[in-house]
Formats: structure tokens, C-alpha cells, sequence
């Protein structure tokens, strides 16, 4: 505490008053320095911490200093009152609780101030607790308490009033007493501070005071500590749970996003709404003034059969094209501007895609098929993005500011895809680069002016930009004629622009150009290529001709196929990819019918082919020639010939360098976009082949019904392992029943299972399995539901006749569906959560009733795992799985909408809710809001008019999906007559695929029908009448006698609203509400089985195949009993036992061996469950072998030529392997290695070892290898040749040897012993020839005034060096090759004796080149010195040594 305060013995008290005093100072004295300013948060919370600890500490001594049990005993005794379970603590207030009542001033002072001591101790008090001490009331404590005690207050200020009156001092007591009345009051509602008189109060506070001195200095501090305790985050699920979990559960913000906006769900997503990553489209919808231009650009593009029979001079349908054009804006329009989805068109608004004319009302032809309504949908995203992107790079030609004629009146006009988008970006790029660079630039009023602003230099520039902005660009504007207006002439019929002739030759306008003082030489022809190069890069990136050769490649493009190194061994015959190993010249258009061309890029991504798509000579040269036309000059003289020929030299140029590499690569991505569109659509076809059937329905059964199933399985059919499962499904697909049996061929079992056939009465018994075994599984069952006996069981492996035969007969088709949904939804986690108890094949058999229930049902319940069903065998895999999912999805949802769905069984059916989120309009998070919000209404809907009513949809999520979504008619509920019971009623038309939008039409129909007058009907509800309609035993007669063309024609001029195709929809729909419009139930074929068994196909069972066969056992008649590996039964008569014939059987095989077999016939009898192979072991049949069988059929377009020649070179390989392989010298160094074996053994040697290897060129020549360095090798190609003298092994012309020891001697060795010489050098670099040019530029740079040089490994050439220099820091590191002789080092073919010999001839080679010694700065002074001597030794010796130096003319380009 300050000087001249006292303070008490308490040692806490010291260190509050101390901390105290420091937070005063701190807050309020300003420093001289100003420290206070410079304290941040850490220290605030060091502060913090401390006094937490200190008021820990202050509470634990004041624990262990509580009062003994003795001297509350005493105390009790002295004062009456009880201090008993009196030290309770306080607990954290709640902000519930009321607030407290007022009491005195300075005990809410006393109490608020303890708040700044407590900070956010958890366990302490706050302030409504304290507060709470003065304010409740202590049971037991009276008035009259407080009455005799104020008998005894005794006011220690008595003595200080003695110069007061008698009446001023009886004034004062009584206020005095007032307060300490109050004071009691208060203090007596608190149980814990009951004990404390208030003489003991008075003291406390004349000791301590109230608290509250510096609340005014501590008020921040509180506020602030308040305030972050107040403000925390309010826990969201984004931070408990992970993202991954969040998107799987469809939570994200883009998901609330997707469920908020009224828009089909499948409308935002960019995506599949079944894939995992869904996204979110970010795209503008078309405008009204879109339509017209998007119409046109659709139609051109929708497909090559519709252009051919709308648009070609001799289509059938030319005269309907502007009907046509109609139509695609019609779809358009409902798809972009009013946001309908495809099913909703194409069942609503069907007479908006058709041919429909008043006049001519019997002609109907559909101008939009389904999926061309699809195609116009993928087509409309695509114009969409073309529009956005266009804008965009007209907004960012306006930046510019600039005023561009060819850009605005010849480019602009013709941007319609978005290759072209891309192009005109780059070539204004490329045109305005600069202009570009300020556009962007933002420039204030009072910004200050840089005159000279240095920007940082590109990181690469181009050769184009460095001769746009050199003199350059003055010579390429000689050729007479700028590209943009060659490009005009090229496009044109009339050629507007003309070419300006030049009165010079080429040669002689460019020596114009040529700058005398540049440091780099420059010839006119130097400076002509480098203008060709502006033209044709001005050319090459010219948006419009890049268009042309696109579309010239779309038409005209070949593809060719050449076969890698790899390739030509890996793809024998019997590959897949041998179809196009050879591919020569195949058309581009052949390609798209096919996914050839996705197994070409597969196999080259396999590195086993090169492909090129290139155009045919003609076409390429059919362009050339306009192009050289619309770019020449129509003069006849000699000059203007030859700047013709500059200029056709510039279109070559421009052709190879720019348009045809973007031809190429655009060409490639184009058909490989559109082979997978294709593939895809392929499978979705598939994929509607097996959903758009009935469930299996009996001859007798009603429409719409859904039959009981029963479902068996026997799994892999091993009779010591598994047991025949039964699953009951009822016709609400509710599993009723389950059961396991071991066989059916004892009584007991086949009692069991007829038991079960009669409590079920199944309507269809559905069958299968993981093997070959289910047809002997079917095969019982039919015994047993007709009451014959079966000779063999599939579940016993000693078969005995029974003793009883059923005589009971079931008239309950068996019959097999497809497994494969069931094959994934047994291991699938929706199996789990649906039948945890149950067995994977009890599941599995729960897939298969399913199926027979509801195909559609069980493929979307799938989800994206739908993608893991094969469609198409050999080629589903290369299409990606996002455009799979789209196509597979797309009809799930057109039939989905066909269908239609029940959305009150949808909300309480887990199973049938999958169809919901492919109702159109809706997905997965629509569906699911809906579905929770029906159910907050009780689960049931009435009528339609509650989605709209009761806020369930919005606007267009309504009228895409009302139509879709069914509320069943219940028979027993009659439709109100009362026309106020419109709201809560049912509506018959509920239960139809009529629109609301055209329930009157329906209702006007139905009068008509009927022959009603509205006042026949007046006061009735509105679809009454309907219920009549539908209710009328002569309906069809009734409605048939309508005349809905002439209804539809009276729409059309009323006010023009086309439903004639409604109305028929109409008519359909009131005699047969959500009729079944599907085919009826499929049949597997006996393929599709044995398939589905085993696994065979037609192609893996082709006649003529040799297959491995088990001999099973053999019948009394020789007839041989096998087992494919399969599974499949196979049979081998004594006919196909040898070619000899008379041969037993038994005397050829055992059972159990396994033998060679060749298929002869496969024989499928479905019905009585008989699949068998007739096999052949003749040995005439198998010598025969199978190759011409199992040979992959080479594509029509064969290069025949080019297979010979490298079939001739794999021959002459393999001999030469043979050969060398046969081939052994005895010789401690030889080994049969090749080349990378022979590197693998040297890896470990030492430098200088020698490998001697046969050779791959002949059985003339060896090999040999030595090691130059670590992992760098030379290979020495060594000839034998035969000589009168003897054999001689000739490396080259001058250096040949009579042996082995020598070559390795005096060759090798001696190259070795050069090689360490000059490593062992100073001057000698290890490493990379980098690492040495950074030390040259090092060196350099710390020594500007001199030059330096080293020498390094070759290891593109092993055996040689590098000798790099650099003149100096502004010149660029110089590299002259050094070869390595056995006697010598050659610079450039000089030869020299040693190590200082070849930095001599180094040297002076460097004075030559550069014309020193008049430019002596470029080398050090030691070499100065050395060229002085030099040339003094050269004249005394009389020139004898100037043959070690070459002149520098005689040198190649590499020397310069």
C-alpha cells in the first residue's frame, strides 16, 4: 500500500494491496516513456493468472485456518447460535433465477466489487450470488429479532458528535439506526453470515472499507473479462463433426443453399446428384433474348442424323426444320428460363416438341425424341458456358479501350464455341499484351507520378515478343499485307484486302534492316526467318483459322497407330489391343461408333503405342492452297515471285508450328469426349432395359399389384458347407419369413418346404446362386412343386429315392432373376441397418424377391454404387465414373417419372423412399426436407394442393413434381360433394399423371363425357364429375366419342396452347389412372444364366476353344463325364474320345485327372435346368490347337507393310539372341550379359573394369563395356574381321588389335589411364556440368576483370569431357566437347599429348575465337602472358607447332 495507509499482520493483504496499487498506476500514471501504450494482451493475462493462483492459495490457508470443532463448540455455548455446516461455498449463479431485491448502498458495493476479484475462477461466486447474501430471507428470523437488538447497537462515533446538540445528535442516531436496522434485515436472510453482529460488520468495514475505492480505475478490465465470457460461439454442428461426415449427410452450406432456392435440385448441381462430391453450379440461367441464338447454335449441333434429314437438300423432313428450330427453342426455353425439368416436358409439355399445325391436325410427327430432349439439356449448359465466357472476354476487350475493326466486325460476330472464346483471348493477349497489363491498373487523383515505374520482368519471353519489338516487326510489315487481312481474303469469296508488291527483292529489303553494330551477326536471311516467324505466330493464333482447321480435322482427320518398342513384343495375336496395333489411315469418323479409340489411348497411356490423328495429304493441301491464295500477290514479276515465296514459306510455317498441333490436340479430346458420350448413353440403355419392365406379374393378377416372392438360395451350393436359404417377401415387400434347410431330399425338409408353400402361397418362386449348383437347386424345387421325384439332389451327396411323393401340386412359376444387385446389396451397409440378424445370403435372398417386385426400386436404391453394375463388359471401365453416374442416372429418372411414386408410402417405406429424390424437380436434399416435413404433418397427404398449401414445395418445385407424385385414390373414401370441402378433401385426378395445371381440362372432359350441364354439377366438388367419369362402366365408349383435334385446334385459337397431346394423355388417365406403361417382366435367357453362374460368355465358350477339363466319372455307356473349371458340366462321347475309335474309355482316364479338351457344342436347355458342353479330345482336334480361334481380329485399316517388317526384325532379334546366346569365348572378362546386365555387374567394380559381351548387331561384332565413373559406362562396339593373317578386332580404321588382351591393354586401359589424368586435374569438376557452371559464374563474379574454365564428364557421351569457359560475368557459359583417344585428347578433333598440352591448345583456340590478344580483358593475365610466350616460342621454332591448332573456319556450327 501507499505510504502512510496502515495495513494489517496479514501477509495476503500486503500483496493485494500491492497489486492493487500496480494496477491503479498502470491504468492511470502515465509514464514518461509511455510503457503503458506498449503492454499487450499476454501480460494482461500473465496479471490474471497470478491473482487466480493468489486467491487459490488465500483460500486454502483460510481452509486450514478453519475454526477447530472445539471452538465451535465454544462459540455455540457463549452465543446461542449454531455455526454448523455454515462454511458451505458458494455456487455459480444461474441467469435464470430472479434478480436480486435492492438493500443499502454500500452492501451492493460491498458485494459488486468482489466480482473484479473473482475473474474466471469456475468455482468462485459472481455476482448473483453474492448479491443473493443481501437479499434472501433467513427462515426463523423475526421482527421482533431485529426490535431487541436495537436495544444493543452501541455507535463508535458517539464521542466524535459531542459538539452537536442534543436534538442534531438524536436526528443522526435515528438515521443511524434506520440503516443498521436495515442492515440486520439483510444480513439475517443469509444463513451463513447469521453468526456476524453488526458491531462486527462496522469494523470490517472502517477496516477494509466497501471495495469499491478504485472501481472507477478497474471498470475496463471488468467490462472486457465480462464480455469474452459473454460473446463464445454458439456450438455448431460444423465443429463437433468432420467435413467428410458433414457432406455425407448433405449439411454443407451449399446444401441449405440447394434445399432454399426454387430450382430443381439437379438444375444446380454440376454433378450427378448421386456422386459424392456433388457441386454446386455456379452458372446464369438463359434470358429470353438467349433463346433465339441458343436455338439455332442447339440445333446445329444436336445430331448428324438430324442435320441430314432436316437440313440436307434431300432430307425427308426439310420442310419441317423451321419446325424444328421451334421446337429446340420451345425446350429451351422450359429448360433455362422457366426451369422445367426433361420428364416434366416431355410428359407436360410434349405438343411443344411436336409437329402441330391446325391446319394440318392429322400429322403427327415427333420432331424431339426423349433423349434428344437430354442431348438439347447438355447442349444448353454447354451455349450457357460459351455465353458467360464470351461476356466476360467482351467485357475485358471494353478494358482495353481500344477500338479494333477486325475484332469487332469480322471476330466477334462468328465467336460461337468456346475454342474460340479461348483463341480470341489469347490473340488479344498476344496483340495488346501492354494495353492489357495497364488495363487493369487502378489510377487515383492524388496518387503521386512515377515517371520511371519498373516492372518485374516476365519470367519468360517469347521469341515472338522480342522480335515484335525490334526492327524486326518493320521488315514482316514489308511482306505487304498484315495476317488479320490475309485471314479476311482466306474466309471470303471476294478477297477484300490486297497485297502492297515491293519494288526490292526479300534479300535486299531485309539488308535494310541489318544493324551494323550488334554484337550478334545478323544476316538478311537471319532477319527474314525471324519476321516469317511474326507472320506465322500472327497467323497461327488467328481465331478463325484456328476454327477452320478444327472443323477441317472434324471431317477430314486419319489416325494412325504405331506399336512401341514394348508394344511390338507385349501385343501378340491374342491381346486385346492387337485389333489396332497396326491401325494406318482410319478415319475420324469411323472412330465414334466404336470405343476403339479409348482403348487406343488406354494402350498408349500403357506405353504401347503412339498415336497421331493428322490430315490427309489433300485436305492439308486443299488448305494450304487457299491459304497461300488469300496471302500472295497476283503480280508475275520476279520479285513479286519471291515474296511469294516468303509468304507461302510463312503459311508452311504457320501450318506446321501452330494450326496443326491445335488440330491435333483438339481433335484428340474431341473424339474421346464424344466416344465416351457415347459409351455412356450405351450403358444407359442397358440400364433401361432391365428397369423399364413390370414387376413379375401372374396371367391372373391385377394391374399395379406387386407379388409375394419367395426367394431361395444355395449359395456356392457345397453340400458340407452351406444351407439352402428362403426368404418370404410380402406384396408390400415386408420380409414375413426366413428359413434354412439342409437339403431337400429328406423328408423332414421337403415337408418343411411345403409347408411353407402352402402358409405363404408365394405368387412367384425367384432362384439363385454363386455357382453351377443353383440349377440342380431349381431343378428340385420344380420336382417338387409338380409331385415327381428327381433322380440326384443338389444338398445330398448320397441321393435316395424318397419314400413319398409329393401329391401336392403348386401352380407357381420358378424362374431366375439377376443377381446382380443383390450380389452388392448382401455386403452393403443398407442390408445391414434393414436385416442385422440376418445372414449375407438371407440378404442376398432379400435382393433377389426384391428385384422380381420392383426392379426400378432396387437399382436406385443403389445410389452411386450403381456404377459398380456392368453393362458393357470389355469397355465399361474407360468411361469416367462421373459421366457414367450422369448417364445412369438420367434413366433412372425417366422412368422413375414414368412410374410415377406414391409419396405418402414413400414417407413411411425407408425402401420405396429412394425413388423419391428422382421425381423430377426433386434430389436427395429436397426428398428428404419433404419427406420431414410431411411427417411433422402427420405423415399423410389428402390432396396435391397441400405441397403448395402447406409450404411442402415451392412454386417450381411444385409444378415439376405434382404431376409425378401420386396420392392413391382409396375406393372407400367417396370425393366431397360439398364444393367448401375442396380444401381437405381428396381429389380423384390426385391419382392420375394429369397435371393441376390441367385438372379443368380433365374436368371439361369428363362433363363433355358425361353429357353434363354445369348446372347438372353446380354446388358439387370440382373433380366430381371425374369420379363419375372414372366410376361409368362405359367409360372408353363415352370418352372415345370425343373429338379432342377439334378441342385441341379450338385451344390453339383461343388462345394458343397446344395439349393435344395432353388431352390424349387426359383421356388415357381417366380410364386408367397411372396405367402400367412399362414392358412386362423379362425372362433371362439361357446365356444371361449360365452367365450369371459361371461366368462363361459366348466368347470364353466359343466352339473350337481348348479348355481344361476334370473327369468326374464315366457312364456304363463310355460316355465321359467332366467339370469345367467353372463349374459347367461337360460330356465327351466315345464318338470325340480318339480318332481310332474302339478305344475304352477307362483305359485312357481316371477320374480326378485332369485333361485338354476341345468345346465342340454348348447346350442349354433352361427349362429343365440342363447347361452341358460336348467336348473333344481327339487328338486331330487339339494338334489343331485354338489360335485361330482365340486371335484377336485385326482392324480393316491394317498396315500390312509395317507388321512384316517388324515381325522380319523380331525374327532377326531373336536369332541374333540365339546366336549370342550359343556363343562362348573363353576369356576371363567375357560374359553373357547384355548391356544393362553388364552395367549391373560393373556397378560394383572399380573404375576402369572391363565387361566383354556378344553384341546385338551380329555374331561378327562384340561388345565392351568399362566403367568410366560411377553409373556412367561406355559401350565399345568392336568388329571381328577375317584377314589372310588372321582374325583382327577392329574398334575403328585406326585402332585395331589382334586379341582380346590387347584391345583391352592398349585400347581400353589406355583410354582409362587419360580419363583419371584429366580428372585428376585441378580444373576437373566432379558432379554435373550445372554444378560447373555455377562455379564458373561464381568465380567470375568475384573476380570480374577475369575469365575461367574447367572440365567435367560427358555423360551424355561416357569416355568424354566438357571443357566449359566463360569470357566474362556478361557472356554465357561456353561448352567445347573433349574426346578421349588412347594416345591423345582431341579438341574439336585437334589432337594433343597431355593434360597441359590440351589447356594449351585450349588457350590459344580461346585467343583465336574471340580476336585477342587486342581484347585481353576477356581472360586472366596468366594467360596473357602465356600467349606472349607463346607466339615469341611459335616464331623461334619456325611455326613447327602450329599443326596442333585447327583455324576457327574450319570448325562447325558447334565450335561457333
Amino acid at each position: 500500500m501507499a505510504d502512510g495507509v496502515g495495513v494489517t499482520d496479514s501477509s495476503e493483504e500486503g500483496e493485494d494491496d500491492e497489486e492493487e496499487e500496480k494496477r491503479i498506476r498502470e491504468g492511470f500514471i502515465v509514464d514518461e516513456d509511455e510503457e503503458v501504450e506498449e503492454e499487450d494482451e499476454e501480460e494482461e493475462r500473465q496479471r490474471r493468472k497470478k491473482r487466480r493462483k493468489r486467491r487459490h492459495r488465500r483460500r486454502v490457508e483460510e481452509e486450514e485456518e478453519a475454526l477447530e470443532e472445539d471452538d465451535l463448540e465454544l462459540l455455540e455455548e457463549n452465543t446461542g447460535t449454531s455455526f454448523r455446516n455454515r462454511l458451505t461455498r458458494l455456487r455459480r449463479g444461474r441467469d435464470g433465477r430472479s434478480p436480486p431485491a435492492s438493500s443499502s448502498s454500500r452492501r451492493k458495493q460491498v458485494v459488486e466489487s468482489s466480482e473484479d476479484d473473482l475473474d474466471d475462477d469456475e468455482d468462485l461466486p459472481q455476482v448473483q450470488d453474492i448479491q443473493r447474501i443481501w437479499d434472501d430471507e433467513r427462515a426463523g428470523r423475526g421482527q421482533e429479532d431485529e426490535e431487541d437488538m436495537d436495544d444493543f447497537i452501541d455507535y463508535e462515533d458517539e464521542e466524535e458528535a459531542g459538539g452537536l446538540d442534543e436534538q442534531e445528535r438524536e436526528e443522526r442516531r435515528r438515521e443511524r439506526k434506520k440503516l443498521e436496522r436495515q442492515r440486520r434485515r439483510a444480513m439475517g436472510s443469509i444463513p451463513e453470515l447469521s453468526g456476524i453482529d453488526a458491531g462486527a460488520w462496522d469494523e470490517i468495514h472502517d477496516v477494509f472499507g466497501d471495495g469499491h475505492e478504485y472501481d472507477w480505475a478497474l471498470a475496463g478490465d471488468n467490462e472486457v473479462e465480462f464480455d469474452e465470457e459473454a460473446q463464445k460461439p454458439e456450438m455448431k454442428y460444423q465443429d463437433v463433426f468432420e467435413p467428410s461426415e458433414i457432406r455425407a449427410r448433405m449439411l454443407t452450406e451449399d446444401d441449405d443453399l440447394i434445399r432454399a432456392q426454387d430450382i430443381p435440385e439437379r438444375m444446380q448441381l454440376a454433378t450427378s446428384s448421386f456422386s459424392q462430391s456433388s457441386t454446386l453450379s455456379l452458372h446464369q440461367n438463359l434470358t429470353e433474348s438467349d433463346i433465339d441464338d441458343a436455338a439455332a447454335w442447339v440445333t446445329s449441333r444436336l445430331s448428324a442424323r438430324k442435320t441430314r434429314d432436316f437440313f440436307s437438300d434431300n432430307g425427308p423432313y426439310r420442310a419441317y426444320r423451321d419446325a424444328l428450330v421451334l421446337a429446340v427453342s420451345y425446350a429451351l426455353r422450359f429448360l433455362f428460363v422457366q426451369e422445367f425439368e426433361v420428364p416434366y416436358i416431355w410428359t407436360h409439355k410434349r405438343d411443344y416438341i411436336s409437329y402441330f399445325n391446325p391446319q394440318e391436325i392429322r400429322t403427327r410427327i415427333d420432331l424431339i425424341s426423349l433423349p434428344e430432349l437430354w442431348r438439347i439439356q447438355v447442349l444448353g449448359q454447354k451455349y450457357r458456358s460459351l455465353v458467360e465466357r464470351r461476356n466476360a472476354l467482351f467485357l475485358a476487350y471494353s478494358r482495353l479501350n481500344t477500338e479494333d475493326d477486325y475484332f469487332e466486325k469480322t471476330l466477334k460476330p462468328k465467336i460461337d464455341t468456346v475454342e474460340m472464346v479461348a483463341d480470341s483471348t489469347e490473340w488479344l493477349s498476344m496483340k495488346y499484351k501492354s494495353r492489357k497489363q495497364d488495363a487493369f491498373d487502378l489510377h487515383f487523383h492524388d496518387d503521386e507520378e512515377i515517371t520511371d515505374r519498373k516492372r518485374k520482368p516476365p519470367s519468360r519471353v517469347s521469341a515472338y515478343e522480342i522480335a515484335k519489338k525490334s526492327v524486326i516487326s518493320k521488315l514482316a510489315e514489308g511482306f505487304g499485307i498484315r495476317p488479320h487481312e490475309v485471314v479476311q481474303n482466306f474466309i471470303s469469296a471476294d478477297r477484300p484486302n490486297f497485297v502492297e508488291d515491293q519494288e526490292l527483292t526479300p534479300t535486299t529489303f531485309a539488308e535494310q534492316f541489318v544493324n551494323p553494330d550488334s554484337l550478334i551477326s545478323q544476316t538478311p536471311a537471319e532477319l527474314l526467318r525471324r519476321a516469317r516467324m511474326i507472320l506465322a505466330t500472327e497467323l497461327g493464333k488467328d481465331p478463325l483459322l484456328r476454327q477452320t482447321i478444327r472443323d477441317l480435322f472434324k471431317v477430314e482427320a486419319q489416325i494412325s497407330v504405331q506399336p512401341t518398342e514394348r508394344g511390338i513384343n507385349k501385343l501378340d495375336e491374342h491381346h486385346p489391343y492387337f485389333n489396332f496395333k497396326y491401325l494406318h489411315h482410319k478415319p475420324i469418323g469411323q472412330m465414334l461408333d466404336s470405343a476403339q479409340f479409348l482403348h487406343i489411348l488406354a494402350a498408349e497411356s500403357e506405353h504401347l503405342v503412339n498415336v497421331s490423328i493428322y490430315l490427309t495429304n489433300e485436305a492439308k493441301g486443299r488448305f494450304e492452297r487457299l491459304l497461300n491464295d488469300a496471302f500472295a500477290s497476283d503480280s508475275y514479276s520476279d520479285i513479286a515471285r519471291a515474296w511469294n515465296e516468303e509468304r507461302s514459306r510463312v503459311v508452311q510455317e504457320a501450318l506446321d508450328q501452330h494450326l496443326i498441333p491445335i488440330g491435333t490436340k483438339w481433335c484428340r479430346e474431341w473424339l474421346r469426349e464424344e466416344v465416351e458420350d457415347a459409351l455412356a448413353a450405351h450403358c444407359g440403355n442397358k440400364l433401361r432395359e432391365r428397369i423399364d419392365v413390370a414387376p413379375f406379374a401372374t396371367a391372373d393378377s391385377q394391374p399395379g399389384y406387386s407379388p409375394s416372392v419367395l426367394a431361395i438360395s444355395w449359395g456356392k451350393g457345397d453340400p458340407q458347407k452351406d444351407a439352402i436359404t428362403m426368404v418370404i417377401l410380402d406384396d408390400m415387400g415386408r420380409l414375413r419369413e426366413h428359413v434354412k434347410i439342409d437339403n431337400l431330399v429328406d423328408q423332414e425338409y421337403r415337408d418343411e418346404f411345403i409347408d411353407l408353400l402352402k402358409r405363404r402361397r408365394p405368387d412367384v418362386i425367384v432362384i439363385g446362386g454363386f455357382s453351377m449348383a443353383t440349377t440342380k437347386l431349381s431343378a428340385r424345387v420344380k420336382a417338387i412343386l409338380s409331385g415327381r421325384a428327381v433322380e440326384g439332389d443338389p444338398a445330398a451327396p448320397e441321393w435316395h429315392p424318397p419314400e413319398n411323393v409329393n401329391e401336392q401340386v403348386f401352380d407357381i412359376p420358378v424362374i431366375y432373376v439377376r443377381d446382380e444387385v443383390a450380389r452388392i446389396y448382401q455386403h452393403s451397409k443398407r442390408a445391414a441397418e434393414e436385416f442385422s440378424t440376418l445372414s449375407p445370403i438371407a440378404k442376398y435372398c432379400v435382393g433377389l424377391a426384391r428385384y422380381a417386385q420392383n426392379p426400378l426400386n432396387e437399382y436406385a436404391a443403389l445410389g452411386a454404387d450403381i456404377t459398380a453394375i456392368s453393362f458393357e463388359d470389355e469397355d465399361q471401365h474407360l468411361i469416367p465414373k462421373e459421366k457414367l453416374l450422369i448417364a445412369l442416372e438420367r434413366v433412372l429418372v425417366d422412368v422413375t417419372n414414368k412410374v410415377g411414386v406414391e409419396i405418402n408410402r414413400a414417407v413411411t417405406d425407408s425402401y420405396y423412399q429412394h425413388l423419391l429424390p428422382l421425381v423430377c424437380g426433386l434430389g436427395p436434399r429436397k426428398a428428404n426436407a419433404l419427406v420431414r416435413k410431411i411427417a411433422t404433418l402427420g405423415g399423410n397427404l389428402v390432396n396435391r394442393d397441400q405441397f403448395i398449401k402447406s409450404g411442402l414445395l415451392t412454386t417450381k418445385i411444385f409444378l415439376n413434381a405434382a404431376g409425378f407424385l401420386r396420392i392413391p385414390r382409396d375406393s372407400d373414401v367417396k370425393s366431397a360433394k360439398n364444393r367448401h370441402a375442396d380444401d381437405d378433401g381428396p381429389d380423384p385426378l390426385d391419382a392420375t399423371r394429369i397435371h393441376p395445371e390441367d385438372y379443368e381440362l380433365a374436368r371439361k372432359m369428363a362433363t363433355d363425357a358425361l353429357e353434363l350441364d354445369e348446372e347438372d354439377i353446380h354446388g358439387e366438388h370440382p373433380s366430381h364429375v371425374v369420379s363419375l367419369i372414372m366410376d361409368d362402366s362405359d367409360n372408353e365408349r363415352k370418352l372415345n366419342e370425343l373429338n379432342l383435334d377439334e378441342f385441341a385446334v379450338n385451344m390453339f385459337e383461343a388462345n394458343e396452347d397446344r395439349k393435344r397431346h395432353t388431352l390424349n394423355v387426359i383421356r388415357e388417365e381417366l380410364l386408367k389412372p397411372f396405367a402400367e406403361h412399362r414392358g412386362p417382366f423379362p425372362e433371362l435367357q439361357p446365356w444371361e444364366v449360365l452367365t450369371m453362374l459361371s461366368g462363361e460368355t459366348p466368347r470364353t465358350l466359343r466352339t473350337g476353344l481348348i479348355i481344361s477339363v476334370l473327369i468326374v466319372r464315366i457312364d456304363m455307356n463310355d460316355t465321359v463325364i467332366t467339370r469345367l473349371d467353372s463349374g459347367i458340366e461337360g460330356m465327351i462321347t466315345p464318338d470325340y474320345l480318339t480318332a481310332q475309335g474302339n478305344v475304352r474309355p477307362k483305359s485312357m482316364f481316371k477320374k480326378g485327372q485332369t485333361v485338354q479338351a476341345v468345346v465342340v457344342e454348348v447346350n442349354l436347355d433352361l427349362p429343365m435346368d440342363h447347361f452341358q458342353v460336348a467336348l473333344s479330345t481327339r487328338s486331330i482336334d487339339l494338334t489343331q490347337g485354338d489360335g485361330l480361334f482365340r486371335r484377336v481380329k485385326r482392324d480393316d485399316y491394317w498396315n500390312t507393310q509395317q507388321c512384316e517388317r517388324d515381325l522380319e526384325m523380331q525374327a532377326r532379334k531373336k536369332r541374333a539372341e540365339t546366336d549370342r546366346t550359343r556363343r562362348v569365348i573363353k576369356h576371363p572378362n567375357f560374359h553373357n550379359f547384355n548391356a544393362t546386365q553388364a552395367e549391373n555387374f560393373l556397378e560394383k567394380q572399380q573404375r576402369g573394369d572391363v565387361v566383354i559381351r556378344p553384341s546385338s548387331k551380329g555374331v561378327d561384332h562384340l561388345a565392351v563395356t568399362w566403367k568410366v565413373d560411377d553409373k556412367l559406362y561406355q559401350h565399345i562396339d568392336v568388329t571381328e574381321i577375317n584377314t589372310p593373317s588372321g582374325p583382327i578386332l577392329a574398334v575403328d580404321d585406326k585402332h585395331q588389335y589382334a586379341d582380346l588382351d590387347e584391345l583391352i591393354v592398349n585400347h581400353v586401359q589406355a583410354i582409362a589411364r587419360k580419363v583419371e589424368e584429366l580428372m585428376a586435374h585441378e580444373k576437373f569438376k566432379h558432379g554435373p556440368e550445372d554444378e560447373l557452371h555455377l562455379s564458373l559464374k561464381n568465380f567470375v563474379a568475384a573476380n570480374p576483370a577475369k575469365s575461367a574454365y574447367g572440365f567435367t564428364l560427358n555423360r551424355r557421351k561416357p569416355g568424354h569431357f566438357n571443357l566449359c569457359f566463360l569470357a566474362n560475368k556478361n557472356a554465357t557459359v561456353q561448352t567445347w566437347p573433349v574426346r578421349v583417344t588412347p594416345e591423345s585428347y582431341c579438341l574439336f578433333e585437334a589432337p594433343v599429348a597431355g593434360v597441359p598440352e590440351l589447356c594449351d591448345a585450349f588457350k590459344v583456340r580461346c585467343v583465336t575465337r574471340f580476336k585477342l590478344p587486342s581484347n585481353l580483358s576477356l581472360i586472366p593475365d596468366s594467360v596473357d602472358t602465356f600467349i606472349r610466350r607463346k607466339t615469341s616460342r611459335t616464331r623461334a621454332s619456325g611455326g613447327k607447332r602450329r599443326t596442333a591448332l585447327v583455324p576457327v573456319h574450319q570448325h562447325g556450327p558447334q565450335d561457333m
